[in-house]
């Protein structure tokens, strides 16, 4: 197995809303990610995907967002005791992010070559004329045509997928060890998103940089990940890899997930499945208990009362409910043999 990379221990970041109260949008969040690996965090919106991802950069706006605790071990070193100095070092070289919408992160009044020698000048040794040359390659490197000349040009001048690819040229600028893509399709049709998978595909390949992609979108967690963390009510409640989550989904939520995925091997008459309920509201929502119970057919006083805690399953598999057995029909119904 390839060497540790990244380890995140029991996170917690809460957000102090007017009143007072807080809400605790990640709870105790725990993973690993391994050198050239590619983890899929999935969820509905809300399950606290992009929380966990700027609290792992420490990007987290105070106030009123506040990292309560945890540990965030990158190469070796636990970013949570890194000087604000320390964190702007690490951020955008060893350390890089997409963000979800790349209209709203590229700067309006700078032409895209401008944003690009930004950041190399700022984390390289690279000068001026040096760093145009490599904000050159990385917009070929990306597909871009003509990049001397849309160098020059400003993020209103290029297409939604054009902006997407120059966030991830902006991202692998200085060859990041780990690559932080939220949402990275969101609002691009269905060939230009298959087209930026696949140039993110290709640049970890060929620098051995690992992903950590945040989505929604399971046909992309299906043909990318190697791992995949499901997320829920700010916690991860499944975690293995990418065969054994399609292949045997436990938990109640991810088979619900799989189940909402539009099926052609099926008649007409299977029709659509949806989660009945919504999220959880995370400022009213006890914390000594299954965040799904609401939403979960098996939930009984136990899941009200108790946190279940991560089970393995299988080897790497784990899951968090009191009622993996119990969903044993719908998991035969969702598998695609």
């Amino acid at each position: 197995m390839a060497e540790k990379l990244l380890e995140i221990k029991n996170l917690c970041t809460s957000f102090i809303q007017e009143d007072g109260s807080e809400l605790r949008a990640v709870d105790n969040l725990s993973y690993e990610v391994h050198e050239k690996e590619c983890v899929a965090i999935i969820g509905e919106s809300g399950s606290g995907k992009s929380v966990s991802a700027l609290s792992l950069i420490r990007l987290i706006p105070y106030p009123p967002g506040v990292i309560k605790g945890g540990e965030i071990i990158f190469k070796g070193k636990n970013l949570m005791e890194c000087s604000k100095e320390e964190m702007e070092a690490i951020r955008g070289s060893e350390i890089s992010m997409i963000f979800q919408e790349p209209s709203t992160s590229l700067n309006p009044v700078m032409t895209i070559g401008d944003q690009i020698v930004e950041n190399i000048l700022l984390h390289t040794d690279l000068n001026k004329q040096q760093a145009a040359e490599r904000a050159k390659e990385l917009l070929e490197m990306v597909d871009i045509p003509n990049p001397d000349v849309r160098l020059k040009d400003y993020p209103f001048q290029f297409s939604g997928g054009m902006q997407q690819r120059a966030m991830i040229a902006m991202g692998m600028s200085c060859n990041p060890d780990l690559l932080i893509c939220d949402e990275p399709t969101t609002a691009l049709d269905v060939t230009v998103q298959a087209q930026v998978l696949e140039q993110l595909n290709k640049l970890r390949e060929e620098y051995n940089t690992a992903l950590i992609i945040i989505t929604h979108n399971l046909g992309i967690v299906a043909r990318y990940a190697d791992t995949v963390k499901i997320m829920y009510g700010g916690r991860i409640i499944e975690s293995g890899s990418a065969d054994q989550i399609f292949e045997n989904p436990q938990h109640p939520y991810t088979i619900g997930l799989i189940r909402a995925v539009p099926r052609l091997d099926l008649p007409r008459s299977h029709g659509l499945h949806t989660i009945e309920g919504e999220p959880p509201n995370m400022a009213k929502m006890p914390r000594n208990c299954c965040a799904f119970y609401n939403r979960c057919k098996y939930a009984d006083e136990t899941c009200k009362t108790c946190i279940p805690q991560m089970e393995e399953v299988e080897d790497g598999h784990l899951c968090r409910c009191f009622h993996k057995e119990a969903a044993q029909s719908e998991r035969e119904e969702v598998v695609i043999h």
